[in-house]
């Protein structure tokens, strides 16, 4: 039979030959090497920082919904921090710091990129193992140890890190400066660091393995948009992060040396500090120029899995495949050129802030791009509405909602009067926080066969998304009206002044959907759990996908496939193709297996592929007396 592929088989390292001595329960479950095993500790290790961020969210919610109330039940929990049954103003700003940062950068950061980075490029590339299963393993510890670091704040005299999850200086530069600026500073920054490092490592990984393992025949316009999405969010990383690195240090420098890159003319009770010539303001500037880039580190991984799931349960192929690489690299490069809006109010010269604005709206632009293509493959699509479709059209939804505010906040004039109150908090927390969120859970509810061979429950998964999607827009939606109305952010009571006491009504709401989402996550919490050992056992394909990791077998196995890795022949979105006997023909299948449905674009140009395709089509037309467009 003819071939139109030209690719010669070809035998990579067989599970044998990779060396895989017998394992221990250590090696096997705790340092594993094995960058699925990872990718499950990731994973198991986000969901925890998660449950416990959502906690610290509903304490300091209750505060804001019932401020002259007292719990008892607080103070048993809190002791001395909720003396009273009343939370403290400053544990509540500790509250609120501990949130951000578990948030941003343990569940939406390591939690989503480190579990499906992991799980993902060596499957759908067609590679044994990362590029450094070692140093992947060292990503993993010192991610839990930056997490253990973070999470022990709480059981130090002075309390957690209290200046905001952006650890503004004078506040985090002073140790002196409130409880918070303390032992709790330390930790937060050593804690950072170690975070730091773990993401160098594995974005150093994550990059090496999709330049260098590719299979045969994947070349880079072959590749899942998930894949694309993890490159992208690696370099990112890799290019932002050292920065707030060399702002830490300079943090340091300032707490313990005496030295005075964020302090200037301080006065503490009656004492003028000599600290001089240094500026608050570039703390600022090191700290944005990583937190903005931060934001497509959490978004891009997300727009990735949502882009492939919608995809495989749209029944069609992606629309704009070219288009949506694009618009993912234009954002890469423009996130590093907006930092500058987060710092409109800090007396930045008219000119510049007009220059971060364009850069801000422009890139809406490939934003824009992406949001079109995902509602083209969903307009007419053969719709599988699986919990993890659902949670993947949810993500979609709130990065429309929360994204259209972001015109509003890019704008200076605007973002002048919306600054630091509630609006940025709703935006914040639709376009990124909810968006990135409904991604990874989509990820989750996806790929749950291929990290533990079962299948979720579908009924408990449809009553998750419902609950938490209606909460998170009554949580999140309502709080753009306070900002609109000048209602500050990090307010620990909204009794002190007149003009918020209307809103507390609304606070309720607020907090009453949040506790109801939260227990909606009880549902998943026992799903996932429960899945793990006793779910439905799942076939090798059960969404019926085209992409790599679909060919591997369902039990576990270090180096992924058990003989030679297979040849890619065509992209990962040959979904429902006219001619085709199926409505999916995997990546495996070389097109001389799919002489009736081939098109001409799908032999890039190979002259020899297009002459067999051409005399086959001749011959059919033969025998039957019809073209193939008839």
């Amino acid at each position: 039979m003819s071939t139109i592929s030209l690719h010669d088989t070809h035998n990579h390292d067989s599970h044998d030959d990779h060396g895989h001595h017998k394992e221990t329960f250590l090696t096997k479950y705790v340092f594993s090497q094995d960058h699925k095993m990872i990718a499950k500790q990731f994973l198991i290790t986000g969901i925890i920082m998660a449950v416990i961020a959502m906690g610290l969210s509903i304490l300091f919610r209750i505060q804001l919904a019932w401020p002259d109330k007292s719990f008892p039940l607080l103070e048993t929990f809190l002791g001395k921090w909720a003396e009273g049954g009343r939370i403290k103003p400053d544990f509540y700003l500790a509250l609120v710091t501990i949130h951000g940062t578990i948030m941003v950068f343990f569940v939406l950061t390591a939690g989503l990129s480190g579990t499906f980075s992991n799980l993902l490029i060596p499957l759908q590339i067609g590679a044994r193992d990362m590029a450094s299963p070692f140093l992947n393993m060292l990503s993993y510890w010192f991610f839990f140890t930056a997490c253990v670091i973070m999470m022990s704040s709480f059981f130090i005299q002075t309390g957690p890190a209290s200046a905001g999850w952006t650890v503004y200086p004078p506040l985090s530069a002073l140790p002196t400066a409130i409880s918070g600026s303390g032992l709790g500073m330390t930790l937060w920054l050593i804690s950072m660091v170690l975070f730091v490092a773990s993401s160098l490592m594995g974005g150093i990984n994550y990059v090496s393995t999709i330049l260098n393992m590719r299979t045969k025949g994947m070349d880079l316009w072959k590749m899942p948009l998930t894949i694309w999405a993890f490159f992208l969010t690696a370099i990112l990383g890799i290019l932002s992060f050292p920065v707030l690195v060399a702002g830490v240090v300079l943090l340091v420098f300032d707490r313990s040396f005496g030295t005075s890159f964020y302090l200037s003319d301080i006065v503490m009770g009656t004492q003028v500090l000599p600290n001089e010539g240094g500026s608050p303001i570039l703390w600022q500037h090191l700290f944005w120029f990583l937190g903005h880039p931060e934001v497509y580190i959490v978004i891009m991984p997300a727009m990735g899995l949502s882009s492939e799931i919608m995809s495989v349960n749209a029944r069609k192929p992606i629309f704009g495949y070219h288009a949506m690489i694009y618009s993912l690299i234009g954002i890469t490069i423009l996130s590093f050129i907006v930092w500058g809006h987060h710092m409109f109010v800090t007396g930045m010269n008219p000119l510049l802030g007009g220059v971060f604005m364009i850069t801000t709206l422009i890139i809406a632009v490939p934003s824009a791009v992406k949001t079109f293509n995902w509602l083209a493959t969903l307009w007419r699509g053969n719709i599988r509405f699986t919990p993890a479709m659902l949670f993947a059209i949810g993500m979609v939804s709130f990065f429309i909602s929360g994204g259209l505010t972001g015109i509003f906040l890019g704008n200076a004039s605007l973002d002048i009067n919306l600054h630091d109150t509630y609006f940025v908090i709703a935006h914040f927390h639709l376009v990124m926080g909810s968006a990135a969120i409904f991604g990874m859970l989509a990820g989750v509810y996806h790929y749950f066969p291929k990290m533990f061979g079962r299948l979720m429950s579908s009924k408990l998964g449809y009553l998750h998304f419902w609950i938490t999607f209606i909460c998170a827009y009554l949580v999140f939606f309502p709080l753009h009206f306070l900002g609109l109305d000048g209602v500050p952010r990090r307010y620990y009571a909204f009794t002190e002044f007149e003009f918020m006491q209307k809103w507390v009504t609304v606070n309720i709401l607020v907090t009453w959907s949040a506790i109801i989402a939260a227990l909606a996550q009880v549902a998943f919490l026992f799903n996932f759990f429960y899945s793990i050992f006793k779910g439905k056992v799942s076939s090798q394909n059960p969404w019926g996908a085209n992409t790599l990791e679909w060919t591997t077998p369902v039990e576990r196995l270090h180096g992924n496939w058990p003989g030679e890795i297979p040849t890619v022949y065509r992209w990962p979105y040959d979904y429902s193709k006219p001619g085709a006997e199926e409505d999916f023909i995997p990546q495996t299948v070389p097109f001389s297996q799919t002489m009736s449905s081939n098109m001409p674009h799908d032999f890039e140009g190979n002259a020899e592929a297009e002459r067999i395709q051409r005399e086959w089509e001749e011959k059919e037309a033969a025998a039957t007396g019809k073209t193939k467009l008839d």
